[in-house]
């Protein structure tokens, strides 16, 4: 049973870190992405100071992080507060599935 309980925490345990690991990779890839697109969106405009910020202010740019930061917000809360769920009903899942086979 012991044997059982340290396999059943180390499962929780890879899950944790691979969800953690999705995180960053989406948050790495939001900065990079969206770095990019805003250079090429204010890259035209680079004549003054003042034309590069307007556009670097511009809903057409601001537009891209604000929508993508929503779904970077909801992945972070899935990642953080959505797995207190997912560890009770893959826990319950384990105590099942070792009940069967102890039963055998």
């Amino acid at each position: 049973m012991k044997y059982q309980d340290s396999n059943l925490n180390y499962i929780k345990a890879k899950n944790r870190v691979e969800k953690e690991r999705g995180f960053y990779t989406h948050l790495i890839v939001y900065v990079l992405v969206n770095i990019g697109i805003t250079l090429i969106k204010v890259w035209n405009d680079l004549d003054s100071w003042e034309s590069f910020t307007n556009e670097l202010i511009s809903i057409n740019v601001l537009s891209v992080w604000c929508i993508w930061g929503i779904f970077l917000i909801l992945h972070f809360m899935s990642f953080k507060f959505g797995s207190a769920w997912e560890e009770r009903k893959i826990e319950a899942l384990m105590k099942k599935e070792l009940s069967k086979d102890s039963k055998k």
